[in-house]
């Protein structure tokens, strides 16, 4: 999922630089979106691992 936003940044970036706003805008919000997602299932994949007691290794 983090391949995935970092994705959607990279083309957002390249759109702004040739000028396509709105595709430039729809792609950096798809990136943030996913960057959080990201993030919360990280967070919830460390808590579950810490509760179940078993190594991350």
């Amino acid at each position: 999922m983090l391949g995935w936003s970092l994705t959607f940044f990279i083309l957002a970036l390249i759109a702004a630089l040739f000028g396509f706003g709105g595709v430039a805008g729809a792609a950096a919000g798809i990136a943030k979106i996913l960057f959080f997602v990201f993030l919360v299932l990280l967070v919830v994949s460390f808590i579950s691992r810490a509760i179940q007691g078993k190594s991350v290794s």
